[in-house]
């Protein structure tokens, strides 16, 4: 009897395996199916029809429970990454950089290229068609890791 208990217990523990870890049809599934298998073969063998009716019968109670439970959100909560990444791999010009600012053009900016903003280089775009190189603009706004620039006006 032991013996059937711990194949059935070995079922749900790679049935749990195989929805967490391993989605799909991969070895949990093989090994779930394989140990329930063994224990109802033992179950009739050892008790009867009686004795393998009750063991099917838990196998499928337990399974259904295990899925149940498993598959709800709030049961693996405690073992999810909770952290957020919030960093970035480089700085974004926006943190560095305020709307109003001057700078000079590197590059032609057609409408895209690069300009020098307190002595930092940045990527650019034009909201106008075409800045020509060493002209002065101002910053507009910005897009992901683009400095958005204009003409500067002369006063």
């Amino acid at each position: 009897m032991g013996l059937i208990i711990f194949l059935v217990l070995l079922g749900v523990f790679f049935l749990v395996v195989e929805l967490m870890l391993l989605p799909g049809v991969t070895i949990g599934t093989i090994l779930s199916l394989v140990s329930y298998a063994v224990a109802v073969y033992m179950g009739f063998e050892r008790f009867g029809l009686a004795g393998g009716a009750v063991t099917l019968a838990a196998v499928v109670a337990v399974s259904i429970a295990t899925i149940v439970v498993s598959l709800r959100a709030k049961t693996w909560r405690k073992l999810s990454l909770k952290q957020k990444i919030e960093s970035s791999s480089m700085e974004t010009p926006s943190d560095t950089v305020k709307i109003g600012q001057h700078g000079t053009t590197v590059s032609r900016l057609s409408p895209m290229g690069k300009v020098s903003i307190d002595g930092r280089i940045y990527e650019a775009k034009s909201i106008d068609a075409y800045v020509d190189q060493r002209s002065e603009v101002e910053v507009v706004g910005f897009e992901n890791f683009t400095v958005v620039v204009k003409r500067a006006d002369k006063a």
